[in-house]
């Protein structure tokens, strides 16, 4: 897209993917505000909107959900509903070519990390002096805060490298001051994501320095709660386990994805770790922080995964009841390691497997929370929706784990503020708790 002298008369956001590219988005949301456009985040399209469309690229179902979702508004173009239409992230980096031979009607084509070039075609100024300052697309309470960007991990399936580049972590000193920005406006929860957290410091500080990270972090006025999403189990950083234990404002809760625990598919997968390892960590986490929540992703039909394999895989997720647990489906992804091995293990074989997994974790998840009716937990309330006030206790990040629900009727709750709440009733992905 050429550099519009026009500036945009709105600006449309649409955000697929992971918390990653919602972070992106809001930083260009924020960009365009401060030169004074106005920007609004998945709205009803208006005849003059430009929209512009991040996408994602991870696995085949985020691919259809991009590509629909840009043949949608290249339609709604022809038909006059829109101005213009922008691709952006990881989808458009992967397969820009392609893309562009196949889908007429997109006048602009950017991969990741070309935010300053977006800003600019648009006609306006690329402002490097908002250091931390977006506009949020979250409730105002909590945000994500991405700590590094890339990575240097070889797993065999996945092709974020691809589309992301190397590990490329932020300063400490920047993200204390993001933090301190969003805390003065009104954010209480952060929720640090990067491909992989453990590997934070290593390129600025030679060595790994997301324990110095979280203390900074945790002194941050205003922070509540800080939580920790997608580390990487292999050389797992031990140094920030006694400050998840002592920092009342640094969550019980870790985001650790597995992916398996066969050694013949950690071994395909080049997870860098054995099954002896990956327990030995498990246990010592546990043991170092007592009442930990460790939420987990897994990944089956993987090239080569037996019935054996799976059959491990299942034992050792009833073995360690985990809090929180999800399971991909292997998508054979172009230019990966994985990708030159056989796919072997037919979809309908996979998405058994995916339904097996979340059946045990559904008995698990069952019994946790059956455990904690007649607790007394903080909850934070998110949202209202029909008869309840919805929150999460600190065990929970928004929209992949439990939700708390609690009458609307029987207070009047603000949202984004935490109260003490007992806990009254539970299902397999719910509570229902009272405020005390």
């Amino acid at each position: 897209m050429k550099a519009n002298p026009n500036k945009p008369t709105r600006v449309n956001m649409v955000t697929l993917g992971c918390s990653k590219n919602t972070y992106d988005s809001e930083q260009l949301m924020g960009q365009l505000e401060a030169n004074n456009l106005l920007v609004v985040h998945e709205e009803t399209a208006q005849a003059d909107d430009t929209v512009i469309i991040n996408t994602c690229g991870f696995i085949d179902n985020a691919k259809e959900e991009s590509i629909n979702t840009i043949l949608e508004f290249v339609e709604a173009k022809k038909q006059g509903q829109v101005q213009n239409v922008v691709v952006m992230g990881c989808l458009s980096e992967r397969f820009q070519n392609e893309l562009k031979q196949e889908i007429t009607g997109v006048d602009a084509w950017y991969g990741t990390g070309q935010l300053d070039k977006i800003v600019t075609d648009l006609g306006v100024n690329y402002k490097h002096e908002l250091l931390g300052e977006r506009k949020l697309t979250t409730p105002s309470h909590y945000a994500y805060l991405k700590i590094a960007e890339g990575c240097d991990r070889p797993c065999s399936f996945c092709a974020i490298p691809i589309m992301r580049g190397k590990h490329v972590s932020k300063s400490i000193d920047q993200l204390v001051l993001e933090a301190k920005t969003l805390a003065k406006n009104g954010t209480t929860e952060l929720i640090l994501i990067a491909q992989d957290l453990t590997y934070y410091g290593l390129d600025l500080y030679k060595e790994r320095a997301l324990h110095k990270l979280l203390d900074a972090l945790s002194l941050v006025e205003g922070i509540k709660w800080i939580r920790l999403q997608y580390a990487y189990p292999s050389k797992f950083p031990m140094e920030i386990l006694p400050l998840i234990k002592e920092r009342e404002n640094i969550c019980l809760y870790l985001d650790m994805p597995l992916q398996h625990i066969s050694d013949n598919m950690l071994k395909a997968m080049r997870r860098g770790i054995s099954k002896r390892r990956t327990i030995e960590l498990l246990n010592s986490i546990r043991k170092e922080v007592p009442g930990i929540a460790i939420r987990t992703t897994m990944l089956v039909g993987h090239p080569g995964e037996t019935e054996e394999d799976f059959n491990e895989l299942v034992e050792f997720i009833k073995e360690q009841n985990f809090e929180r647990l999800g399971v991909f489906t292997y998508s054979h992804e172009e230019n990966t390691h994985s990708h030159t091995m056989i796919d072997d293990v037919p979809d309908e074989i996979k998405e058994e497997r995916k339904s097996i997994l979340m059946a045990v974790q559904r008995d698990i998840s069952m019994d946790i929370n059956a455990k904690m009716i007649g607790k007394e937990l903080p909850v934070v309330i998110d949202r209202i929706e029909g008869d309840y006030f919805i929150g999460r206790t600190e065990f929970d990040s928004p929209e992949v784990d439990c939700e708390v629900l609690l009458k609307s009727d029987e207070r009047n709750l603000r949202i984004g503020n935490y109260y003490n709440a007992k806990i009254i009733d539970a299902m397999e992905y719910d509570l229902f708790a009272q405020v005390v």
